[in-house]
């Protein structure tokens, strides 16, 4: 594998080199292809969206893997579903190489899983309506067309490809170290990464935004509430936990990029939480002993992560009279990636081929912007970008769409990237 500032050199000297030519005589045969597929792609669409598969449904996200394991081995790729173990309640994931021997190792990803049930979609005009037509079976149905694009043109054979599609992006299997394994593995035999989460504008995405969970445990004096303030009971859990939250809104904001969300909050004489909820007693006249609180931390760089668990374990640390207080992190869910130069590189390569076929150039998207994504598990250390997959609307909520009228355009840029990148 080449060296990372080596592969950036690369992708510089390769872009230079396109901005003086116009489409070649392949690249025209690609984007001639493409115009001709509307039909099929909705057709294909409609397939995807009516697979019932949100996460925790295995045998729907078993079944997505089939559909877009024909589809790739009919594209001459070696195919195999990863299943991951039964204690992670997640299926697996489609994973699928082919062999060859010209330019950069260019992965794919994509993933099979959806937030709401799935069912039979419906067609209005530009727009098709269905759980996970955005996010996102339009996406994986991007890499396929734009593989079968190059398979079209005659220029697939030689280059170096790995496609994997993940059963559980949104809502990973634990432990996570387990989940995003084979995720790990195959970006290790690739130079580079391009994800397919949805497409917003004129943007591609450089960077994403990582995501942390949080827990925070407060503990105070009980007694009878005409004791409040004073020197033996203190100011009680309660009041303590809100001076906690209030402190995290009113500093972590000044951190840019960071956002604190509080998603769950319990306190009382007794409080306990679970996964999914939580429980809590206690009467007017008693100050509250314990109150929780649970959410979420999202953040730009391993850097401002480290610099927002600082700040919040000393706001926990500034308690009221008789109270303690403990902030826990639960596990790293996602990391952030990070809007390297390498990353850079092939933004510029994504803007070049924008113009080359006629559309408008491409610009950064703002980290703030985007969720977490499965791409920042391999980028860093992987030169990647984002958000190439399908353009819509309401993604996660009922009346999710896919945004046809961009689908020549999305799919056409797809291939030639990926072609460029393999030469």
């Amino acid at each position: 594998m080449p060296s990372r500032l080596a592969l950036v050199v690369l992708l510089f000297a390769s872009l230079v080199a396109r901005s003086l030519a116009a489409l070649s005589p392949e690249e025209e045969k690609i984007a001639a292809w493409v115009k001709m597929q509307r039909d099929a792609f909705v057709r294909d669409l409609a397939a995807a969206v009516a697979i019932d598969s949100p996460t925790e449904n295995l045998a729907g996200v078993r079944a997505m893997g089939d559909l877009h394991g024909a589809q790739l081995r009919e594209l001459g790729f070696d195919v195999r579903f990863a299943p991951l173990p039964p204690e992670t309640k997640r299926a697996g994931h489609l994973i699928a190489e082919r062999a060859g021997t010209r330019g950069a190792r260019v992965l794919l990803i994509g993933h099979l899983d959806t937030v709401l049930p799935g069912g039979p979609g419906r067609l209005e005009g530009d727009k098709f309506f269905g759980s996970g037509a955005g996010d996102m079976k339009g996406g994986n149905l991007i890499i396929i067309y734009a593989l079968r694009a190059l398979q079209a043109a005659g220029v697939l054979d030689g280059a170096r490809l790995g496609v994997i599609f993940t059963g559980d992006e949104e809502a990973p299997g634990d432990p996570i170290e387990v989940s995003r394994r084979d995720l790990h593995e195959i970006a290790a035999r690739h130079d580079l990464a391009l994800a397919f989460e949805g497409s917003t504008g004129n943007y591609g995405t450089v960077a994403r935004r990582g995501i942390i969970s949080w827990e925070l445990d407060v503990q105070g004096a009980t007694g009878h509430s005409s004791g409040i303030w004073g020197p033996v009971l203190g100011s009680g859990a309660i009041y303590e936990l809100s001076r906690i939250l209030t402190a995290f809104h009113d500093e972590l904001r000044q951190l840019d990029g960071v956002s604190c969300n509080t998603s769950l909050v319990v306190g009382g004489t007794t409080a306990e939480l679970d996964r999914l909820g939580g429980t809590a007693t206690g009467k007017d006249n008693i100050v509250a002993q314990r109150a929780l609180a649970r959410g979420d931390l999202r953040f730009v760089s391993a850097a401002q992560l480290a610099e927002a668990k600082e700040k919040m374990r000393a706001i926990a640390t500034r308690n009221f009279p008789r109270t303690s207080a403990e902030v826990r992190f639960t596990g790293d869910r996602y990391p952030a990636m990070e809007a390297t130069p390498a990353n850079l590189a092939l933004l510029a390569q994504l803007d070049q081929v924008s113009r080359d076929l006629g559309y408008a150039g491409i610009t950064a998207q703002d980290a703030k912007t985007r969720g977490a994504g499965d791409i920042s598990f391999v980028s860093p250390p992987l030169p990647a970008l984002d958000g190439l997959g399908m353009s819509g609307g309401r993604a996660h909520a009922p009346g999710e769409f896919a945004d046809l009228s961009r689908v020549e355009e999305l799919v056409q840029r797809t291939a030639l990237l990926i072609y460029r990148l393999t030469r």
